[in-house]
């Protein structure tokens, strides 16, 4: 355990000064951002009229000026978004080894490859978590700026669950682009494998069998689809499970056996 602390902590320090973390914190929290936009259009009539396809669209998702439709906005935001972004950290993580040449310098370390990779999972996680965390706080800023209407205790408690469930399930969801990453031994596969992920939860969700497809659940899971969260059932959340223990120790096995000569 002492050796995966040091491990992780090693992990962290290479992160602490790369651009790449500050990128991805400002571009995710561009949702709180636009969520507060949509609020004070909405609040202000003359706005909401002079908005055209965006007034249609925030009249579409039934939209209310008051924190139940912020969250919302912030859970449907991490559904959606959260799996680029937190693609984009799994493929960052996993692949600036192959991209800067150093992989193999890893191999020479007293650590065995098996708590390498497990570190870079750790902190894979806590960087969507703080992302997540982050996200929540900036949204509390705006919406108290903006003096949101207030929120029964029951539902505010039952927004903050869903938007931690689907904080859990966009993570689980990005596992498996470990995978990528180190069979791509780069940045390219993984960022491929994310963008076909965007593009078939779109089409398969369209068709109503997202409860299937593991990178569709959580944006089904955060109300981004309506009505097609009824359909998540104990067996899109086994589904989901099951695709990233299998990313998970593919990626380790991977790992271990593969040669990292780069």
């Amino acid at each position: 355990m002492n050796t995966l602390i040091r491990t992780v902590r090693a992990e962290m320090l290479k992160n602490r000064h790369s651009s790449i973390v500050k990128t991805t914190f400002i571009a995710f929290a561009l949702a709180p951002l636009m969520g507060g936009v949509f609020m004070m259009i909405m609040r202000s009539p003359q706005a909401l009229a002079r908005s055209g396809g965006l007034s249609a669209k925030m009249q579409a998702m039934q939209l209310t000026v008051d924190w139940n439709a912020y969250f919302q906005i912030l859970t449907q935001a991490v559904g959606v978004g959260g799996v680029l972004i937190f693609g984009f950290v799994a493929s960052w993580t996993f692949g600036r080894e192959y991209a800067e040449g150093t992989a193999k310098d890893l191999m020479a370390l007293p650590t065995s490859r098996r708590k390498i990779i497990q570190a870079k999972f750790v902190v894979y996680a806590l960087w969507c978590l703080a992302l997540a965390a982050s996200n929540l706080l900036i949204g509390f800023l705006i919406g108290s700026a903006l003096q949101l209407a207030p929120m029964a205790a029951p539902v505010a408690q039952t927004q903050f669950m869903y938007y931690a469930g689907t904080t859990l399930l966009t993570i689980l969801s990005g596992i498996p682009i470990a995978f990528f990453a180190i069979w791509g031994k780069g940045y390219l596969a993984p960022l491929g494998f994310v963008a076909l992920t965007l593009v078939f939860s779109q089409i398969i969700a369209a068709t109503g069998f997202g409860a299937y497809f593991p990178w569709a659940i959580p944006g089904l899971f955060s109300g981004a689809g309506g009505e097609y969260r009824d359909q998540l059932t104990m067996t899109s959340y086994s589904i989901l499970m099951i695709t990233s223990i299998l990313g998970y120790f593919s990626s380790i096995v991977y790992w271990e056996r593969s040669d990292h000569s780069k």
